[in-house]
């Protein structure tokens, strides 16, 4: 399975019957990067994942998806708001790489993940598919350490409670929302 570019839009997602996006540039302290969100409306059919034993609704109507891309760094963020703003998860992406096309955000998928959930529960995801995509020659073997590495420093600090980004989601979420279209 090759590297698939995900971009912020969710373009071509038929799931979406009516959605709203926005997205902007910024350069904080805290923060340099693109970001995105994605408010579905209306959808055709509800998503809901299960991580062990709990099941979590991740796309419903009213739903908001704000996806963080920090410059120069090998991973994107999505954090998944369900239609009352709550959090319902954080989904960390392993990327190749991020960047723009169109001006719109992307990233390329490395195919590890790892979810947090709000009762700070960590799963770390896609091991399988990380080395399938490394002995099928997706990937190389510098792209199969690079995600193993950013993955486990990202572990690293969830645990030490170090990784910042996630307490910026709503921050970030509340800036677009101004901007919604």
């Amino acid at each position: 399975m090759p590297v698939k570019r995900k971009f912020g839009t969710h373009k071509g997602w038929k799931r979406i019957l009516e959605k709203q996006y926005a997205q902007m540039f910024i350069i904080t302290d805290e923060f340099t990067g693109y970001l995105s969100l994605f408010h579905s409306i209306k959808v055709a059919e509800s998503v809901t994942k299960r991580n062990n034993q709990k099941e979590v609704c991740i796309l419903d109507d009213g739903y908001m998806w704000l996806h963080q891309y920090p410059l120069n760094k090998n991973h994107s963020i999505t954090t998944m708001f369900n239609k009352d703003g709550d959090i319902v998860q954080w989904y960390i992406d392993i990327c190749l790489e991020h960047g723009t096309e169109d001006k719109v955000p992307w990233m390329d998928d490395l195919f590890l993940d790892i979810v947090v959930l709000p009762t700070k529960e960590i799963y770390l995801l896609d091991e399988e598919e990380l080395v399938n995509a490394y002995k099928d020659n997706y990937i190389s073997k510098e792209q199969y350490d690079l995600a193993w590495k950013e993955a486990s420093d990202i572990l690293e600090q969830l645990k030490q409670d170090q990784f910042r980004l996630l307490a910026l989601a709503d921050q970030h979420k509340k800036q677009l929302e101004k901007k919604l279209k």
